[in-house]
């Protein structure tokens, strides 16, 4: 979505010319969760001059309650007025940045985090780390309380359409709503399972395109009610189907363009390219548990359902945890397909930029691609072949997270330990709780 460069002067004009009644001060918790703090028109001076105050101790990961007070930082490209909110005059919002009382970014705030992994990036002669997402989302049917069933509503399968797509029309608005917005979409089609989709949004550098994945979250899910249908971004819903995924779609640049291009490069990939890909490849284990960061991420990363289980790369073989689509010039461009919807996009994109310049760094040099479906491969072929396996739990990835030092350097303290604690709590909420499964297969037996 398009930055618009506003002054203090232009969102006051524009509140007064659009009838804007309530302003919606957004920002994203350590868990990836998105908040808002809601006041009236008449206090926008407040907003504007960086002086509205919120209780952090009530978010999670935030503060203790004796350090609660933290500071929203309202930027301003990221204005928006919302256009299905209207019944008492319209409703604007801007994404904010949390700030400590004593004016320093708040470490605690994943957007500022990743302000801090861009700023790195900069001393390495680098302009831009730009992300382009393909996040899928299923779509449920709801009750007569308006609670979200198991009953998909569809039958449709990858770009299908009516009458066996039967979300099309819901997809539609969607798209339509983003355009409205100032979204740039690409793509929008039903995806492999029953009521699964895909909406693809044009690139944008790293602080923008996860501003766009939130707004794009919260558009799907208010259009579906509007539908009467509930959209779900967990990661795996349902048993026996594709689970959701987020491809994200990498790129380096500076003043002379997309420097993972060099035409007279293998694949025309530069040295910094395959560095950076070393650099991925490398972390791929610690940097899962941001990826991933859900107990049910790790139903979707399995064999059979698409989804990608090992370390490797490749061109145009898709069983690889990280695809280089074909595409040169300035959409050069490395693919992770482990990501999935659930996951924090702050916090991915600053990890896998410092996993990336970790690579450059140290002028790694990644191992050969792997252009045979790694799926029929025998442990022994892959091993050597130096594929491994990604973690096949939370509760794997988190100890693998710990044991890299430039993935909790990337988080940073406050963020990691908070991070991790969380984990680990709902790692032994899941372990203690007896499901269904359990008593299907024991009850009886014994």
């Amino acid at each position: 979505m398009p930055k618009r460069d506003l002054t203090v002067e232009d969102i006051k004009r524009i509140v007064e010319e659009e009838n804007v009644r309530f302003l919606r001060l957004m920002f994203t918790d350590i868990m990836g969760t998105i908040k808002n703090v809601e006041v009236p028109v008449s206090q926008l001076e407040k907003v504007l001059s960086n002086k509205m105050m919120f209780d952090g101790s009530s978010i999670e990961g935030f503060v203790r309650i004796e350090e609660s007070d933290m500071y929203l930082y309202p930027d301003l490209t990221t204005w928006m007025i919302f256009p299905w909110e209207s019944d008492h005059g319209k409703v604007a919002r801007l994404i904010c940045d949390i700030y400590s009382p004593d004016g320093n970014p708040f470490p605690g705030d994943p957007r500022g985090n990743l302000k801090r992994a861009l700023s790195k990036m900069k001393d390495y002669g680098f302009t831009a780390f730009n992300l382009g997402p393909e996040p899928e989302f299923f779509l449920f049917k709801v009750d007569e309380n308006g609670d979200p069933t198991l009953d998909l509503n569809d039958k449709g399968g990858y770009f299908d359409f009516a009458p066996t797509d039967l979300g099309e029309n819901c997809r539609r608005d969607i798209v339509l709503e983003l355009e409205h917005l100032g979204f740039e979409v690409e793509a929008s089609h039903h995806e492999v399972a029953p009521g699964q989709h895909e909406i693809d949004f044009k690139y944008a550098d790293a602080i923008e395109a996860c501003d766009d994945i939130q707004t794009f979250k919260l558009v799907v899910k208010t259009i579906a009610r509007k539908h009467g249908l509930h959209a779900t971004f967990m990661p795996k819903p349902l048993y026996g189907i594709n689970g959701s995924g987020m491809h994200c779609n990498m790129s380096l640049f500076n003043d002379e363009g997309n420097v993972f291009y060099d035409e007279d490069g293998p694949m025309q990939l530069s040295e910094t390219a395959y560095q950076f890909l070393a650099g991925l490849l490398k972390h791929a284990r610690a940097y899962t548990a941001v990826c991933n960061p859900t107990v049910n991420s790790y139903k979707r990363l399995v064999p059979g359902f698409e989804a990608p289980v090992y370390v490797a790369w490749s061109g145009r073989n898709r069983s690889p945890l990280i695809r280089v689509p074909e595409s040169r010039g300035l959409s050069t461009r490395l693919e992770l397909r482990s990501v999935d919807p659930s996951a924090n996009p702050y916090l991915v994109m600053a990890t896998l930029l410092e996993a990336g310049l970790d690579g450059i760094d140290n002028k790694l040099t990644p191992p050969a691609a792997v252009d045979r479906n790694i799926y029929v491969m025998s442990e022994e072929e892959r091993k050597e072949a130096q594929i491994y396996d990604l973690p096949s739990t939370i509760h794997n990835a988190i100890k693998a997270m710990r044991e890299d030092q430039v993935i909790v350097d990337a988080l940073g303290s406050h963020i990691y330990s908070n991070f991790v604690e969380a984990k680990k709590l709902e790692w032994a909420a899941f372990r203690q709780t007896v499901s269904e499964w359990e008593r299907e297969q024991y009850l009886e037996l014994y």
